[in-house]
């Protein structure tokens, strides 16, 4: 029997009823409802088309044909527990490993991100003996209460939350917004110092670190791209305390960033984690995930003699799709794609920038761009209220973008691989009417250098796609203060 198609009000109507409130929409005064997708459009129940330019989950396209056909063909045939011998699971092992050092040769399939990065945990403190883990300002990992603790992203929407003890907070590598910035000498190194007198202060006290965890390029934390050599340099500090290194590439591998497959591979051939966790585009949205790393780590956490076993981590039919979100991947050049699209998409945003200014920064690499808006460029006043302006008119125009970041203002891009230039320039056309008129309600010239701090855009309380409102007078002037709170939510959302 089909699945009945609802009403628009009644679908709002059950999910309030039946969902858990915590559980957000986009655009909650005004939700899109999705009824299907293919490449790097969504299609909502009228049949209007939307440009998505936020769903890294479709990795290769929503729906793509070689995907929905090797899942449906495995399906047909046998989906089981990996206790079963199966091809395609060491196949697929094969194949993964394949795109990274040698170094990291020993799988661990599982279901999402999240229980990535749980596993990854579990594997550090196994490993090491020690409990402390270091992370970054604005870090997000998960959901789950192993990584709450440490994704200061979610832990600081709590009201009175304190991290972990075994938790440590560095400072994210922003070179745009944190405190060395691109006018310091060597940033690489002034932030890695800072992980080093957190491990000398958790020792002082009697304390051991296990892993120091980061995304190879931070998403939630406002698309901050680390310094070259940050990563190397964090690496010998927390080797030398006894802990590893975790990359979290769940947004950014698989080709996203244009000139390698990897994010961590920015950095530099000499850097090599020690485990890398992946997800959402490993499965082109179907739940899958996995876990890599050394083959001493591995034997280290068999050696706990406790049996590792999870009922759908790598079953065929996940790993029979895995192997086509490879197979899309080479045959049509995506990674490639990310590069030059990616490279054109910010050629374009960059011009913006000359012409705008709102626009404080862009930054990113291949398809996994930020635009930063600014009140004021000179103080980097976080635009949070223009930002949201902006998502809703793109939304009203049928184009998909959102917003992140400790303030909210980080317009952010991670569009399916298949992204097109023709999308580029709609995209950055629809922005830049949209800037102008701001701006033309602001009375701000480029010639100006400053935005009254009191000054708003027509819509006097801009909420975010989520729902959540901003005052239009912005709530922090400085570029390195702390967060801002809405009175009337105490909360942000994961977007």
């Amino acid at each position: 029997m089909a699945t009945e198609n609802l009403d628009k009000q009644k679908t709002i109507d059950l999910r309030k009823k039946h969902v858990g409130p915590s559980c957000k929409v986009f655009f909650s005064h005004d939700p899109i409802k999705i009824a299907k997708a293919r490449g790097q459009y969504m299609y909502n129940e009228k049949d209007e088309k939307y440009l998505d330019c936020i769903n890294n989950v479709a990795h290769v396209g929503h729906c793509h044909p070689d995907v929905v056909e090797a899942g449906a063909k495995q399906m047909e045939l046998l989906n089981t527990n990996s206790r079963f011998l199966h091809d395609n699971l060491v196949l697929y092992a094969q194949r993964l490993q394949a795109t990274l050092p040698e170094k990291l040769s020993v799988c661990y399939f599982v279901n999402s991100g999240s229980e990535a990065n749980d596993l990854a945990l579990r594997l550090a403190w196994q490993y090491t003996g020690h409990k402390d883990i270091i992370t970054l300002e604005n870090a997000y990992h998960g959901h789950v209460s192993s990584l709450i603790d440490i994704s200061p992203y979610k832990f600081h929407q709590m009201a009175g939350a304190e991290p972990s003890q075994h938790v440590h907070v560095a400072l994210s590598p922003d070179i745009y917004r944190g405190k060395y910035c691109e006018d310091h000498p060597d940033p690489a190194t002034a932030y890695a110092e800072n992980v080093k007198d957190i491990i000398e202060q958790a020792h002082k006290k009697g304390r051991k670190i296990a892993a120091f965890i980061a995304e190879s390029l931070q998403s939630c934390g406002g698309q901050v791209i680390p310094p070259v050599g940050y990563f190397q340099k964090v690496a010998q500090h927390v080797r030398n305390a006894g802990g590893i290194f975790i990359a979290d590439e769940v947004q950014v591998g698989f080709g996203r960033v244009g000139t390698h497959f990897w994010g961590f591979q920015l950095q530099g051939d000499d850097f090599v984690p020690d485990i890398v966790t992946m997800g959402k585009p490993i499965g082109n949205g179907h739940p899958m995930s996995c876990v890599i790393t050394t083959r001493e780590v591995a034997e280290s956490f068999m050696s706990c003699g406790m049996e590792y076993f999870n009922t759908f981590g790598g079953n065929p039919v996940s790993c029979a799709i895995g192997l086509a979100v490879l197979d899309v991947i080479e045959k049509e050049n995506l990674q490639g794609n990310a590069l030059h699209v990616g490279g054109y998409l910010t050629q374009l945003l960059d011009d913006l920038k000359k012409r705008h200014p709102l626009v404080g920064d862009v930054r990113g690499r291949g398809l996994f761009i930020g635009l930063d808006l600014v009140r004021n460029r000179d103080k980097r006043t976080p635009a949070t209220a223009e930002a949201q302006d902006v998502i809703y008119r793109l939304k009203e125009q049928r184009i998909l973008l959102s917003a992140d970041g400790p303030h909210r203002n980080i317009l952010k891009f991670k569009p399916p691989m298949c992204f097109s230039r023709e999308d580029a320039e709609l995209v950055v056309e629809k922005i830049d009417q949209i800037l102008t008129d701001l701006e033309n309600t602001l009375g701000l010239q480029m010639s100006e250098a400053v935005i009254s701090e009191n000054g708003h855009t027509k819509r006097k309380e801009p909420s975010d796609e989520n729902g959540l409102i901003h005052p239009s007078n912005g709530s922090s002037h400085n570029h390195t203060g702390t967060l801002p709170h809405d009175k009337k939510n105490k909360k942000r959302l994961k977007t």
